[in-house]
């Protein structure tokens, strides 16, 4: 039975459904909605994301995105060059910058250790944070790993603290523990067990 949907407009839900978070039907709207606008606004629209594979690449530095050589962070003097927080991607990075506390730089893995899905640590950029630890200008005191309270997350800090540990360089992780405002009664054993770790003296 032949589908309703001309061949083009369903081609274009498809390529908005493999968006994270995006299912069939909010991709089919947003397809629809592109098909509103007029031709000057839906060009924009393809420069733009066309724009970003040809201006966007990895920071030199960090291996975050940027459109220099060098990104914004990294290449401000009035950031503590002297602690790396270690994310997983790009994005991580605008959640600590929203809290105005952390005053060091970044750097961004790409990902995870995950075995199962076939990512080694051979494809994350752990090479390059090596090398900034021990080639930089800027002697390194510590570096935070903030990656996920997964198990990807924990096997993946874990592995870089061994590399790191003959440089001597401080290696700490983002303390956990139960959120602000949760009630204990809903609070799973795992997670309850890491605030007892993480506790502090009052």
């Amino acid at each position: 039975m032949a589908s309703g949907t001309p061949l083009p407009l369903k081609i274009l839900t498809e390529q908005f459904a493999k968006l994270p978070g995006i299912g069939m039907k909010t991709a089919g709207r947003l397809a629809y909605h592109v098909m509103r606008m007029d031709p000057a606004e839906a060009e924009s629209f393809a420069e733009a994301i066309t724009n970003v594979h040809d201006s966007i690449h990895e920071c030199k530095v960090c291996m975050s995105f940027t459109d220099k050589d060098i990104c914004g962070i990294c290449s401000d003097l009035n950031r503590d060059a002297s602690t790396i927080c270690v994310v997983e991607y790009p994005k991580d990075i605008q959640s600590f910058e929203a809290t105005n506390e952390y005053h060091g730089t970044y750097h961004v893995l790409h990902g995870l250790m995950s075995p199962m899905d076939g990512v080694g640590a051979d494809d994350l950029r752990i090479t390059e944070l090596l090398s900034r630890v021990t080639v930089g200008d800027n002697a390194i005191s510590e570096v935070i790993m903030a990656t996920s309270p997964t198990v990807e997350g924990e096997a993946t800090a874990i592995y870089i603290a061994k590399l790191l540990k003959p440089f001597g360089v401080k290696v700490t992780r983002l303390a956990l523990g139960i959120p602000v405002g949760a009630s204990l009664e809903y609070t799973d054993s795992v997670t309850l067990f890491r605030a007892l770790q993480n506790r502090n003296e009052l």
